[in-house]
């Protein structure tokens, strides 16, 4: 079936990079398949392969580099690309209220956290203003838990005198869903931030494709 009647370049050129679809777009970034493949089929066999645009991006170098096709000039390049889309939304957020975008924040979030194969506790810490100041990843524990201690979390905001913060962990299960664990390190998160007067503004919770929000599910 491959190639198609209008090349991805030319298909770009003539109606606009909203018109690809995602195994164009791909296809148009590796520019080359392998010894047999049309670039387009490569390209709809990674995506496959990777489920997702997220995990292709955010896979590291030995999963890259054992996937066949991807020699190490690929590998880097979409890698690079990969941290280019988190540099972009990071940029975003530093200039724009996260609360306000919290579309591009999520996303921020997702390429972040959606590839870890162990549970990975993340806080954004936000101006008074909501903007992003900077984003740690302060705790990291097993394939379905993270032990989290708000101390490490409210001394951190006090560093960089934040005034807010947004909290999100993965679920490596790939299922969202808060556990009652989830729930209640929030409740002791918020009540130590609330001496300090520093706003808790959501807890993210990012499974396989689909993300819970403790703000939106009205626990905040």
């Amino acid at each position: 079936m491959w190639p198609s009647t209008l090349a991805p370049r030319e298909k770009l050129i003539a109606l606009g990079p909203d018109a690809l679809t995602d195994i164009e777009l791909l296809a148009l970034f590796l520019r080359t398949g392998t010894r047999g493949k049309h670039v387009l089929q490569f390209a709809e066999e990674l995506l496959a392969e990777f489920g997702s645009f997220d995990k292709l991006m955010t896979a590291d170098h030995q999963t890259l580099s054992a996937t066949h096709g991807l020699g190490v000039s690929k590998c880097t390049q979409l890698r690079a690309i990969g941290e280019m889309a988190q540099r972009i939304f990071r940029s975003h957020l530093m200039r724009e209220d996260a609360m306000t975008s919290p579309i591009m924040a999520r996303r921020y979030l997702q390429q972040i956290l959606v590839c870890r194969e162990r549970e990975v506790f993340v806080v954004m810490f936000l101006d008074n203003r909501n903007r992003l100041i900077n984003h740690q990843e302060l705790f990291q524990g097993t394939v379905n838990s993270v032990e989290v201690h708000p101390r490490e979390i409210v001394r951190a905001a006090l560093k960089i005198n934040a005034a807010a913060i947004i909290l999100a962990h993965n679920h490596p299960s790939g299922n969202a869903e808060p556990s009652r664990a989830d729930r209640e390190v929030t409740a002791r998160v918020v009540k130590a931030c609330l001496f300090l007067d520093i706003r808790v503004l959501d807890h993210l919770v990012i499974g396989a494709g689909e993300m819970v929000s403790f703000a939106e599910k009205g626990w905040l």
